[in-house]
């Protein structure tokens, strides 16, 4: 009977799958090595490139704030610019009111009255005097009604008094003057409808 000694040759086949398993193993390794590399660098591209985008946002968002501080101090100074050319506007146009209230009371005041103290504050005109009648009074607050530039006279108070001897009313009104309007209140005015009861 033949006997084969089997031994070496599973030694030899043990050596070579420890070999393989080697071999294997050396080439997970490497390709993981290079599947880490790869990916290291692609996502530190990625972050260069949102750190550089980050960046030049940053300084577009300074130019636009600069750029809105400025726009915010411009829209300040033309406000105040216009402001001030309202104001001017408004002197301007009404500088002779004062003139043109005594001549118009003068020409409204009838006959029988006799004023004796004018207030105004604002708009509003307060006006004591003495008629010789209630009647004349009414005349009075007639005439101012018709008046271009005085409107809605309000009587306060009527009284009887006495001067120099001679029976007499005593009255206090009120009156406001009709304000002169400037050319952007007219622009303003334009698209808006006129007051019920206003003077035209």
């Amino acid at each position: 009977m033949i006997r084969i000694n089997l031994l070496p040759h599973r030694e030899e086949k043990r050596k070579a799958r420890r070999q393989q398993f080697y071999a294997l193993g050396g080439l997970i390794v490497v390709l993981a090595g290079l599947i880490w590399f790869l990916g290291y660098t692609v996502i530190n591209g990625y972050i260069a490139a949102q750190e550089e985008t980050n960046g030049f946002l940053k300084k577009e968002i300074a130019v636009l704030d600069k750029e809105i501080d400025e726009i915010k101090r411009l829209k300040e100074q033309t406000d105040s610019l216009l402001s001030r050319k309202r104001i001017i506007e408004s002197l301007q146009a009404n500088r002779t009111e004062t003139v043109h209230l005594f001549n118009e009371l003068a020409r409204q005041t009838p006959e029988g009255v006799f004023l004796k103290t004018l207030k105004q504050q604002g708009a509003k005109v307060s006006v004591n005097g003495y008629a010789q009648s209630n009647a004349r009074v009414s005349t009075l607050m007639r005439d101012l009604e018709a008046s271009p530039l005085l409107e809605r006279p309000d009587l306060q108070e009527i009284k009887a008094a006495t001067v120099n001897n001679r029976r007499m009313s005593e009255f206090a009104l009120t009156v406001q003057i009709t304000r002169q309007t400037t050319e952007d209140d007219k622009k303003g005015a334009a698209g808006r409808p006129a007051p019920a009861g206003g003077k035209s």
